[in-house]
């Protein structure tokens, strides 16, 4: 499976729809594969209150809820065309749940470009408090 494979998958999960209130879900999908290849989804969870999350998060969630920490692959996807970043909370969530995934991890950036977390992550959180 190569990145265009991967992006598809998450591609394949995104279903914008309103939940109550001005709240929304879906917007953003992921998809994870794992160090033991398994794939995870997830998709964002946008609510007024800011206790919302990134589809990051709901992928990685499924990740340990299956008992796996390691990242080999992630991506997120928004609309038809457009590879997303992840944000600055989903780097440093990637990078507590296993060390291992600063260097091990590859986000992909479009069909063509994956860079290693350790890249968007230059100074994790715990480097200063070690």
């Amino acid at each position: 499976m190569d990145h265009t494979d991967l992006i598809a998958k998450a591609r394949a999960i995104l279903g914008p729809r309103p939940l109550s209130g001005d709240n929304s879900a879906g917007d953003v999908a992921c998809a994870l594969e794992s160090e033991s290849g398994a794939l995870y989804y997830g998709v964002c969870i946008d609510v007024s209150s800011g206790i919302g999350f990134c589809a990051e998060h709901a992928a990685i969630a499924a990740l340990i809820t299956a008992g796996e920490t390691r990242i080999r692959r992630i991506v997120a996807v928004w609309g038809t065309d457009t590879v997303l970043p992840p944000c600055g909370r989903c780097r440093e969530f990637m990078y507590q749940i296993d060390r291992g995934n600063f260097r091990g991890a590859q986000v992909v950036l479009g069909p063509d470009r994956a860079v290693p977390l350790a890249e968007l992550l230059p100074h994790p959180y715990d480097e200063v408090w070690a």
